[in-house]
């Protein structure tokens, strides 16, 4: 059976590849000029391909729509992801928090995996090739429409795979044009919103950070009384806010809340220390150096950066003498130690979002195949669907398992 895959991406080349092993006739298109051109710098480069956890608690860490992923995900686990790539000639490590990557820290040579295995699979590669329009007939495929390199014409196909990923990181490639192809064939989309991505934040003095990087950390957003959020891990001070794992992690979970009235944040800087324990360790260091002024007291408790925003969000005077630091103003350090806030204004733009949130709804999709409801031999895989999760290796792992379930129906399709 004829297969067109549009979009060269993770989900794209891992498909096209299981569907030409399968004994598919593939054709890959993708409108850049170069293949995986988001693989190349996801993981700053690096490429967290997977997070090699048990697919339950794999689950646990997609935020949209998990339920819809139980069959992929089992169908190509983690483990099998990393098995796979490494009998394709990939050597990888786990580093903490079971995230997967190349042996070289280079996600070039992952790229480089994916062309060696779709030439010995003889997946027929279009390059500066855009889909138009995906032609149907009666509720089936017959083709795709495409411009290859400026030329307009039609790709006779039985079969088609979208796989053109979100429209975060636009810079490399990425056009929305999944969620068209998805709207003109009948499908809903839900709303579309970057996630894992900065946040930006109204103080001045969190800006006057800018560089610093805090490891071990708590995070908190709450909207009212009820705690949307909170996370342990590291978060770096930007020119606009604040951005690093935690902070992405919590615009995936709670992204909606941001910007909105009632939403409060705050960092908590020693979440070792209790406020007893802090106060204990304050009243030792005041006591070892009562005529030293408060700013030079602080480096035995704060990175040099920090000093300043601790000192202008608690109100506390720099040169004020330790001697006459009253029990109040020791409780408004302790306070701002424990719950350092920040304001957050509104998530950055697509333009800085690992993934988009929202998509094909998975209502339309058959989950155990990746099938249209719609349009028979009709596939949606990656990050075009309404799946999102936690940064740290989950949503290469989606669209690497959606993939194989899609490549996996259509070989069905072929034996029928």
């Amino acid at each position: 059976m004829k297969t067109t895959v549009i979009g060269a991406g993770a989900a794209g080349m891992m498909c096209a590849i299981l569907a030409a092993e399968a004994g598919l006739s593939v054709t890959l298109i993708e409108q850049n000029e170069r293949l995986g051109k988001k693989l190349y710098i996801t993981g700053k480069g690096r490429c967290n391909f997977t997070n090699v956890c048990e697919p339950s608690e794999f689950l646990e860490n997609v935020l949209s729509n998990p339920r819809f992923l139980y069959s992929s995900i089992y169908s190509l686990t983690p483990k099998d992801t990393v098995s796979l790539f490494e009998s394709w000639g990939l050597r990888t490590k786990t580093e903490r928090g079971r995230r997967a990557f190349p042996s070289s820290d280079r996600s070039a040579d992952v790229i480089d995996m994916f062309r060696d295995r779709l030439k010995r699979c003889k997946v027929r590669v279009l390059l500066n090739t855009k889909a138009e329009e995906i032609l149907t007939d009666n509720g089936c495929i017959r083709g795709v429409s495409v411009t290859e390199n400026g030329v307009p014409r039609t790709i006779e196909s039985d079969l088609c795979v979208i796989a053109t990923g979100g429209i975060s990181y636009p810079s490399t490639g990425a056009t929305g044009d999944g969620y068209r192809f998805a709207k003109s064939s009948g499908h809903a989309l839900t709303e579309l919103s970057p996630s894992l991505v900065p946040i930006s934040c109204l103080e001045e003095y969190v800006i006057e950070m800018q560089g610093l990087s805090l490891k071990n950390v708590g995070f908190h957003i709450k909207s009212g009384r009820k705690e949307v959020y909170s996370g342990f891990g590291e978060l770096m001070f930007t020119h606009f806010g604040i951005t690093g794992p935690l902070v992405l992690s919590a615009s995936a979970k709670a992204g909606a809340y941001v910007g909105k009235e009632g939403t409060t944040a705050w960092i908590d800087l020693k979440p070792a220390l209790t406020e007893e324990m802090l106060d204990a360790r304050l009243l030792r260091i005041f006591e070892e150096n009562p005529n030293r002024d408060l700013k030079n007291i602080l480096p035995e408790l704060y990175p040099s950066k920090l000093q300043t925003g601790v000192l202008k969000a608690s109100g506390l005077d720099p040169d004020l003498k330790v001697h006459d630091l009253t029990k109040e103003a020791r409780r408004k350090l302790i306070a701002v130690t424990k719950h350092f806030p920040v304001t957050l204004t509104a998530l950055r733009g697509f333009n800085e979002a690992v993934v988009t949130k929202g998509g094909v709804s998975v209502r339309d999709i058959n989950p155990s195949t990746m099938e249209s409801r719609f349009v028979s031999g009709l596939y949606f895989i990656g990050e075009v669907l309404d799946v999102d999760a936690y940064t740290g290796g989950y949503n290469l792992q989606i669209a690497w398992s959606t993939a194989a379930c899609a490549a996996a129906a259509m070989a069905e399709k072929k034996e029928a």
